[in-house]
């Protein structure tokens, strides 16, 4: 096989059940279900931060948050670090990115932050960069983009919630100016002989929760059939304190997304918002799939449809992200695709990490991975070289010091495992965590940290937690001399 061409699809917070591939009967996906008819979809995906930068800088590298340095949002992603793109770069693709890339502090209104994201060498020949779609940087793309066509980003407050807006035309949201730029490369892309990589790494459906009108019509017309989040009152009476925090606004700011105060509308409204930006990614996703397709492509490139982490919509009774480790926050959708060279039409059941990805990008182009790479190349899985449904023993993940715990001294550590069928995370400073049967408690409502019956299954998961961390401590420098 000749080195593939990589179209990289990565959206931000998107849960993993919000595609019809993954069984949202409600959602409009039929581009994305059909990359999935025609690739390997990974129903059990996890990130290794339920937090943007920490995610990214993992899975760019194919190694651990607390290894790279990318703990938190608005750390910079060190030098030294080596990114799957550099790599690819130097072995002859030529990478393009249009979009998000977020391994850096990306906080216009701090004194000290330059005009745009810090890059390393990151591979990158064609960066279109645009952080987000508000107007807080000259050098968003996307703006200026907008601005040269004589539009505007003016979304304005949905008249039913304070939560939702609207307003945007499709035509000028940011998703489709991402897509629209990888479509430019790809296409120009098809007169050269030498492969290529480009990540699309679109904003939606990030909050705030903009919807073009016309997308989220079909949702109003069938608001009262729309699902409360799943929320029981009391469940957070034996979770950490920080779950209460956080249920009395997102990040702990009462002002954002009050999970008590808003109604049953604010809820539906919410993830019709939710499931409409969705919606809008697919349509883009199938203009990617179709210029494949034009320039004669198509079975060239592996095209790879994932999402950074998840986002709570209210289940637990939570907004947005944090220190959470639901299913909902981590899980994330997954699917990879390439007709005649990996497996069609096919699920895996495998437990797998997103810090996969970078050494499976290189095995994928024939290339050796990196000496530091801690993930585990999901190439063979792909190829059917390796059993479906077979990948990891358990899941890790870590965050520290989420979104919003910057605004008093109180500071989240929490490493989690996952197995099967148990979930622990570990608050660490504190003799406190959370313990789930997901066979028996699906959506993770009852705490069984202090369960005289499952204290057993806490200590063995709280070794195996232990393990996990050390083994993801960095293995560089290599050892040179047995002493």
């Amino acid at each position: 096989m000749t080195q593939p061409n990589v179209l990289w699809i990565c959206t931000d917070q998107q849960r993993f059940d919000s595609l019809g591939s993954y069984g949202n009967e409600y959602v409009d996906t039929p581009n994305i279900d059909r990359l999935a008819e025609r690739g390997v979809q990974f129903d059990r995906a996890f990130c290794q931060s339920p937090v943007c930068a920490p995610s990214r800088a993992s899975f760019l590298t194919g190694r651990y948050p607390r290894t790279t340095g990318v703990r938190q949002n608005g750390q910079q992603i060190p030098e030294h670090e080596t990114l799957v793109t550099k790599t690819l770069a130097d072995e002859g693709y030529t990478c393009g990115l249009a979009g998000k890339l977020h391994i850096g502090p990306c906080n216009p209104r701090a004194d000290d932050r330059p005009m745009m994201e810090k890059r390393i060498d990151d591979g990158y020949a064609e960066f279109r960069w645009s952080h987000d779609p508000n107007r807080t940087w000259p050098t968003n793309e996307y703006r200026q983009w907008l601005r040269e066509r004589g539009e505007e980003y003016d979304p304005t407050p949905h008249p039913n919630s304070e939560h939702v807006e609207t307003g945007v035309a499709p035509e000028n949201m940011q998703t489709t100016w991402c897509a629209q730029k990888a479509i430019n490369f790809v296409e120009e892309a098809a007169d050269f002989e030498q492969p290529w990589l480009y990540s699309v790494n679109f904003f939606d459906p990030h909050h705030p929760f903009v919807a073009p009108e016309e997308y989220l019509e079909r949702y109003e017309a069938i608001l009262d059939e729309i699902p409360l989040p799943e929320y029981e009152e009391g469940e957070l009476d034996d979770k950490p304190d920080f779950h209460e925090d956080y249920h009395r606004g997102a990040y702990r700011n009462p002002d954002m997304f009050p999970f008590a105060e808003m109604d049953e509308t604010d809820h539906r409204l919410l993830r019709a918002a939710y499931w409409a930006m969705v919606d809008l990614i697919d349509d883009q996703v199938g203009r990617l799939l179709d210029a494949l397709e034009r320039s004669g492509q198509r079975e060239d490139t592996l095209v790879i449809f994932m999402s950074d982490h998840g986002e709570l919509l209210g289940d637990n009774g939570a907004y947005l992200k944090g220190p959470f480790f639901y299913e909902q926050s981590v899980r994330v959708p997954l699917i990879a695709s390439m007709p005649g060279e990996i497996r069609e039409g096919v699920t895996s059941d495998a437990l797998v990490e997103l810090v996969d990805l970078a050494p499976t990008l290189l095995d994928a182009a024939g290339v050796e991975r990196e000496p530091g790479m801690q993930g585990e190349s999901l190439w063979p899985t792909l190829t059917g070289d390796s059993d479906l449904d077979e990948h990891r023993d358990a899941v890790y993940a870590e965050c520290y010091n989420a979104p919003g715990a910057h605004w008093d001294e109180t500071r989240q550590y929490v490493t989690m495992i996952r197995t099967d069928r148990y979930k622990l995370t570990k608050l660490h400073g504190e003799d406190t965590g959370e313990l789930y049967d997901l066979e028996a408690d699906p959506t993770e409502t009852e705490n069984l940290w202090d369960a005289p019956e499952y204290a057993d299954r806490k200590a063995q998961l709280l070794s195996d937690l232990t393990d996990r961390m050390a083994w993801t401590m960095d293995p560089l420098p290599e050892r040179e001399a047995p002493f």
